[in-house]
């Protein structure tokens, strides 16, 4: 990637972002971030410049910038990235840590955060704007939804899939073949032997709904 990258969040995941892109070489132009009081701040040497919808900044957007948008919330996310395509007629960039592992054989969206030691082994495909952090393992011919994310060191082992939204907590792990619903959460270190609704919330070895 030649251009400079505007990262929209200046949260944890914006600090994940701005560490990816640096290790790739990628030049990061600064934050948009709607917490005022990060509003001047300087994280290395690379600035909080203002809010997300600053059309001062947004208007950088385009053939010369790119974006990306690091915000934990789906939901922020996806009008953030609703946002973008309307007013700045672009997709945000994936930031792809150097040691994730990607087969070449899996297939992978726009605007993913693929954190450190991340495995997408063959087959598997990644939707877009989802986060995977550190650790975690997306086995062969695992489908994973747009908006998803995936805890630190979980394991989606092969055949899963994940829906749209879907959350998945530290260390959990998935047995092959199951479906997690649209919008359902897996807490951190639970075991998910069943299929889980759209919307639930499950937790446990094996794990249960509230």
């Amino acid at each position: 990637m030649e251009n400079p990258v505007l990262i929209f969040g200046a949260g944890n995941l914006g600090l994940t972002a701005l560490d990816i892109f640096q290790r790739n070489s990628v030049v990061v132009y600064g934050f948009l971030d709607d917490d005022k009081a990060l509003h001047g701040q300087e994280f290395g040497v690379v600035p909080v410049l203002g809010d997300t919808d600053d059309d001062g900044f947004l208007k950088l957007i385009g053939q010369k910038t790119e974006s990306f948008v690091a915000i934990s919330d789906g939901r922020v996310r996806k009008k953030l990235v609703k946002l973008l395509n309307e007013r700045r007629k672009t997709q945000p960039v994936n930031a792809i840590h150097d040691t994730a592992i990607i087969s070449s054989l899996a297939t992978i969206g726009h605007g993913n955060l693929i954190a450190a030691r991340v495995t997408v082994n063959p087959m598997a495909i990644v939707g877009q704007h989802c986060v995977l952090l550190a650790g975690a393992i997306i086995d062969t011919r695992a489908a994973i939804g747009d908006y998803v994310q995936v805890g630190p060191g979980a394991v989606i082992n092969s055949g899963v899939t994940l829906e749209e939204g879907a959350y998945i907590g530290t260390g959990a792990v998935l047995v092959a073949g199951v479906t997690v619903g649209k919008g359902a959460r897996v807490g951190a270190g639970s075991v998910v032997v069943e299929n889980v609704p759209a919307n639930a919330t499950i937790f446990g070895n094996p794990a249960k709904g509230l």
